[in-house]
């Protein structure tokens, strides 16, 4: 046992001033040698401090105010309410933009009467699309090519999920260069047929 004391003084030693602070907190900081510990209380604390809690104490409760219900938060939705139809008097009426309704298509190039060309060679074009085209009377590039930017947005309008498809893949030029037959110009521009 003594070895083990020799050991571990230090830690022993920390220990034991622990155990002395402890005790002085617990048993001696409030006391002074030949005294006893004051005792307070409300009268303690003086006049204003008890004055303030007897306010508190006679005040009403929250629960007095939402028993009283509409009478007291009535007079809110009435200054709201006021307040409301002020900006509804003062607020400026706009006039509606006028929307023009979009421009019919106008009569696009004339199809050639003897057959309907294969749309679907058009980049961005496949068969719901072609048949979409075929329910607008699109059936041949002569028309797509002979297309105006009001004949383009005409269409566009028209192709619902595929808006937008005419003139993100450039269908005019496309079908400028299949109607004229130069497949080598298309293919060096829009990839191979």
């Amino acid at each position: 046992m003594l070895q083990i004391i020799e050991a571990n003084w230090i830690a022993l030693a920390v220990v034991l001033l622990l155990a002395v602070a402890v005790a002085w907190w617990v048993w001696g900081r409030g006391t002074s040698a030949g005294s006893s510990r004051e005792v307070r209380d409300v009268l303690s604390e003086g006049a204003e401090r008890a004055q303030r809690n007897t306010a508190l104490i006679d005040a009403p409760s929250a629960a007095s105010f939402a028993a009283s219900g509409p009478d007291i938060l009535g007079g809110i939705g009435e200054i709201a309410a006021h307040g409301a139809e002020e900006e509804v008097e003062h607020a400026q009426v706009l006039p509606e933009p006028e929307v023009a309704p979009p421009a019919p298509p106008s009569e696009p190039a004339p199809a050639a009467p003897q057959s309907a060309d294969d749309l679907t060679r058009i980049k961005g074009v496949g068969p719901k699309l072609k048949t979409r085209l075929a329910e607008l009377g699109v059936t041949s590039f002569a028309q797509i090519a002979g297309w105006s930017g009001v004949d383009l947005a005409g269409i566009d309008a028209q192709l619902g999920a595929f808006a937008g498809r005419p003139e993100r893949d450039n269908w005019v030029e496309q079908a400028r260069l299949l109607a004229s037959g130069d497949t080598a110009a298309y293919e060096a521009k829009f990839g191979k047929l």
